[in-house]
This record gives C-alpha cells, structure tokens and sequence, in this order.
C-alpha cells in the first residue's frame, strides 16, 4: 500500500462527504439567510425563530436529497470493500 493510494482513498473519502453535505448545508444556509433578513427587517431577535425553520428545511431536504446520498454512501463504501486486497498487501 503506497502512500499515493492512501492519499487517494483519504481524497475521494472527504469528497464524498462533501458530496453528500452540499445539499443539505445550502439549504441550511439559504433558510437562516432568509430568516435573518426577516429577523433584521422585523427587529426580531428570537433564537428558536432561527433554529426551527433550518431543522424544518433539512428534513424535507433529507426526504428529497436521502436516496441519493444513501446511493452514493453506498457505491463508496461498496468500492472500499473491494479494493480491501490493496489495503493489506
């Protein structure tokens, strides 16, 4: 096992976990945007008024986003599993 493959491996990991927190962080990131124009417009400065909404917004995106993600977890460990030969030799 040579440093490169183990560099490789460590790549496609951390991309993958990017690949599948992308969706669900930008609608996080849209929701609490637009909560804090609402908030800044209406002078409102209720804690719970931020959190709701986004937890609200990542479910209903897990909903739309969870098979995909589960698919893509899935080639990436199914892909782990049979490269498993080159991890010990």
């Amino acid at each position: 096992m040579s440093s490169e493959f183990v560099i490789n491996v460590a790549e496609r990991g951390v991309y993958i976990v990017l690949m599948i927190s992308g969706p669900l962080m930008l609608i996080a990131l849209v929701v609490g945007l637009i909560i804090s124009i609402f908030q800044a417009t209406t002078q409102i400065q209720e804690q719970t008024l931020a959190f709701v909404p986004k937890i609200i917004a990542v479910l209903i995106g897990l909903v739309f986003f969870g098979p995909w993600m589960l698919s893509r977890m899935l080639t990436y460990t199914y892909e782990i599993f049979n490269n498993l030969t080159k991890f010990v030799g």
